[in-house]
């Protein structure tokens, strides 16, 4: 079931009912099939600067809100990867029903890594967008201090008694700002449009429950344990100045993008100078223009 809602900016927003749950979404465009993927704690919103491109280039572009994050509902569940991987294929069964190109930034990279990987017939190809390599830290990758705060935290946001506390704290607005200033490499790209697009959704009934959820959910699949199951094109655009998903975690796809495609899945790799965990959001004059071309290589 789908109806209108009604939009705080200027992308027309939909909502489609998905297991008794409210999904926000919007659809711009006709032409080959699109599916945004946004990160965690963002949402649709964060693709404004480029689904109106996308669209006029000739491309039916789809970006949706997922589960817990945006103008979605978000209901007291165990969060993962999994969860939103299911979201993404009924969406896929219901609004599409056709090979797509997914494109996902952060946690949305990894999730368009696992569509190509374990639903080969809805996903054409991707577009990584500093792809992330796991919803969570893995214990082995991180020190022992380090591995003992995290674990101290999780358990902090997830108190019935301070975790609403924290939160508050967490999602106040110089905060959020704070937290763009360090993994933006692009200052300018941090405006209070913005900040009110991450700060608006934390306001929600539930976003709190959500937040400690995904804190203590699993990692998932590793990019590297996913990559040898793709056959399929990707594009691989990464901020370089990005301290949360650092270039040299990019590696494995330079070295695909240099192999021999008889044996690898086809990847063309961009490093984006001045730019961080967001190129789509920080440098958009560069990444529509490098997507548009990819897609016309399809």
């Amino acid at each position: 079931m789908t109806a209108q809602l009604t939009a705080p900016d200027s992308l027309e927003k939909l909502t489609w009912t998905w297991q008794s749950h409210r999904i926000c979404h919007t659809i711009q465009g006709s032409g080959q099939p699109l599916v945004l993927v946004h990160g965690f704690g963002a949402s649709i919103g964060h693709w404004r600067k480029n689904i109106p491109v996308l669209a006029a280039a000739g491309y039916e572009v789809h970006a949706l809100d997922l589960l817990g994050f945006g103008a979605s509902d978000k209901p007291p569940l165990e969060y993962t990867l999994e969860l939103w991987e299911s979201l993404l294929q009924d969406y896929w069964r219901e609004h599409i029903g056709r090979p797509a190109v997914f494109v996902g930034n952060s946690i949305g990279g990894l999730m368009t890594l696992m569509m190509l990987a374990h639903a080969p017939e809805m996903a054409q190809a991707g577009v990584l967008l500093n792809c992330a390599g796991g919803l969570n830290h893995r214990p082995e990758e991180l020190n022992l201090p380090l591995r003992m705060v995290m674990g101290t935290f999780s358990k902090v946001v997830n108190s019935d008694l301070i975790g609403p506390l924290v939160f508050n704290e967490v999602r106040r607005k110089f905060r959020i700002r704070g937290s763009l200033q360090q993994v933006y490499g692009n200052r300018a790209a941090i405006t209070d449009d913005l900040v009110e697009i991450l700060y608006r959704p934390s306001c929600d009934s539930g976003a709190q429950k959500v937040f400690a959820s995904i804190l203590a959910a699993p990692p998932g699949p590793k990019p590297t344990e996913l990559l040898p199951q793709i056959q399929q094109p990707l594009l691989v655009l990464w901020g370089e100045d990005d301290p949360w998903t650092p270039i040299k975690g990019a590696a494995v796809y330079q070295e695909l993008s240099e192999a021999d495609k008889a044996i690898a899945p086809p990847v063309t790799f961009h490093a984006i100078a001045d730019t961080g965990h967001c190129p789509h959001d920080e440098r958009p004059e560069v990444i529509n223009p490098l997507i548009i071309d990819w897609l016309q290589t399809l």
